[in-house]
């Protein structure tokens, strides 16, 4: 195979890979513009729901379950 040939294979591949990866992100952008944010939100909710159940008397505990 002459170089030009895969050079310019190379080239076309790397551009649908490049476009591709475009339209990935974008989609992840309409999906969830905030997966950080959501991700914290749940993070801390779990860590307030840890602490109440640590924090609860052991006989509610006992009752609750």
């Amino acid at each position: 195979m002459h170089p030009e040939i895969h050079l310019a294979l190379h080239d076309s591949r790397a551009a649908e890979l490049r476009a591709e990866a475009d339209a990935d992100r974008l989609a992840a952008t309409a999906r969830d513009p905030h997966p950080a944010a959501l991700r914290s939100r749940l993070g801390w909710a779990l860590v307030d729901l840890g602490l109440r159940l640590a924090a609860a008397p052991k006989g509610a505990a006992a009752a609750a379950a």
